[in-house]
C-alpha cells in the first residue's frame, strides 16, 4: 500500500512562491521512485500582502487548518512595508509555538563546486548541524514598553529559560551527536549573562551525563562565532539558545558559501503536531518575480521533510543530487556565480535525480 502524506504548502512572500514549485517537482519524482505519494494543500494568500489587505498574515483559524497535515513546507516571509516583527509573529512564530516545534535544525555543509569565502572551509571537511532552541529563550513574549514617546521611555524584554524547554532540546542534540560524529559544542555566554546562561550550562552538564559516548565542550558565543570562521571543520553538533542559534546558523550558512542553499527544519520530535520545513534565505524582494531565485534551500528543506516523514533513502537521493549538480555541472543560479534561471537549475538537478 502506498503511503500518502498530507503536505501544507505556504509560499508566503517574495521568492517563496518561486522556490516551492521546484521543491514539489523534486518531491514528486522521489515519491514515484520510492513508492509514496504526497497530497498538497496550498495556502497561497497567507502573506504580507494579505496583511496589508486584511490586517492579518493568515485567517483566524489558520492553525486549525494546518493541524491535520503531516508536514508544512514554507517558502519565505517578509515584504517591504510590513515590519519584520509583524510578519514573523503573524505567521511563522505562531506555527512554531502552536505545534511545539521546539527544535530548529540547520545543517551546514560545504559542497564541492561552491566556493566558501572562508579559506579553510573545504568540501568534505565542513559538515555540521546547528540545533537551535525554537520556542523560548531570548524570543519570549514577556516584556513591554512604558512611557512611549517620552524622554524616559522604557523597553523591557525578558529571556525565559525553563528546565523542561532546555532539557528536551539538549536531549535531542546529544542524541543527534551520538548518531553523527560523537561531538557536541554548547554555545553560552555565562561570563556576561548572570542567570540564564549559567542555568543553561548547568543543564548541559546534567544532560551530558546520560550520553557518555558524546565528547562535549562549551564556547562563549563571541569566541564561537570567530571559530566558525577560523576552524569550521572542527564542529559536529552545535547546540544553542534561540538567539544564539539564530545568529550562528546564518553565519555558518555564509561560511558554506551561500545562504541561498541553506535549509531549516522546525521539528516537533514527538510528532504530536506537524513539523515545518523552510529555506533560510528569506523573501529576497529585490529579485522576486525575475525567475532567478536559487531553489536549493527549498529543495534541501524538502529532503529534511522526507527524512522526518520516514523516507531517509529518498532524502539522501536529494542531497546526493544537490552534491552532484554542484560538483559536476556548470549550471548555476546568479547567487552562485551563474546565469541559470530557477527553472533551468531545477531541470539540471532533476537530471541527476
Amino acid at each position: 500500500m502506498t503511503t500518502n502524506h498530507r503536505i501544507a504548502l505556504i509560499p508566503g512572500d517574495g521568492i517563496g512562491a518561486e522556490v516551492l514549485p521546484p521543491a514539489r517537482q523534486v518531491l514528486d519524482v522521489l515519491g514515484r521512485r520510492h513508492g509514496f505519494s504526497l497530497s498538497y494543500t496550498s495556502y497561497d494568500d497567507w502573506s504580507c500582502e494579505r496583511y496589508l489587505r486584511e490586517g492579518a498574515m493568515m485567517p483566524a483559524d489558520g492553525i486549525d487548518q494546518l493541524r491535520d497535515k503531516d508536514a508544512i513546507l514554507l517558502g519565505a516571509v517578509g515584504y517591504p512595508g510590513v515590519p519584520d516583527h509583524v510578519s514573523l509573529w503573524g505567521l511563522l512564530i505562531p506555527i512554531r509555538r502552536s505545534f511545539r516545534q521546539y527544535v530548529n535544525l540547520r545543517p551546514i555543509r560545504v559542497f564541492e563546486g561552491v566556493d566558501s569565502p572562508v579559506l579553510g572551509a573545504r568540501p568534505g571537511e565542513v559538515d555540521f548541524v546547528v540545533v537551535r532552541e525554537n520556542m523560548e529563550g531570548e524570543y519570549s513574549e514577556v516584556g513591554g514598553r512604558l512611557n512611549r514617546g517620552f524622554p524616559d521611555e522604557i523597553a523591557v524584554q525578558e529571556a525565559v529559560f525553563t528546565r523542561a524547554g532546555v532539557s528536551r532540546l539538549l536531549d535531542y542534540a546529544f542524541t543527534l551527536a551520538s548518531r553523527r560524529g560523537g561531538r557536541l559544542t554548547s554555545a553560552t555566554k555565562s561570563n556576561g549573562i548572570v542567570h540564564t546562561m549559567p542555568f543553561w550550562d548547568q543543564l548541559v552538564t546534567e544532560r551530558a551525563a546520560s550520553f557518555p559516548e558524546v565528547a562535549w565542550d562549551q564556547e562563549h558565543i563571541d569566541a564561537l562565532a570567530a571559530k566558525f570562521v577560523l576552524e569550521p571543520a572542527r564542529f559536529d553538533v552545535v547546540v544553542a539558545s534561540n538567539l544564539f542559534g539564530d545568529i550562528l546558523s546564518d553565519l555558518a550558512a555564509a561560511v558554506a558559501g551561500s545562504i541561498g542553499i541553506a535549509p531549516a527544519a522546525n521539528l516537533n520530535p514527538e510528532r504530536d503536531f506537524p513539523s515545518m520545513f523552510e529555506p533560510v534565505h528569506g523573501s529576497a524582494p529585490d529579485i522576486a518575480g525575475q525567475g532567478i531565485a536559487n531553489p536549493l534551500g527549498a529543495i534541501w528543506s524538502a529532503a529534511m521533510m522526507l527524512d522526518h516523514l520516514g523516507h531517509p533513502a529518498a532524502a539522501r537521493d536529494i542531497t546526493d543530487a544537490i552534491a552532484s549538480v554542484l560538483a559536476k555541472s556548470d549550471v548555476r543560479t546568479r547567487d552562485l556565480g551563474g546565469t541559470a534561471t530557477t527553472a533551468e537549475f531545477t531541470d539540471g538537478l532533476i537530471e541527476f535525480l
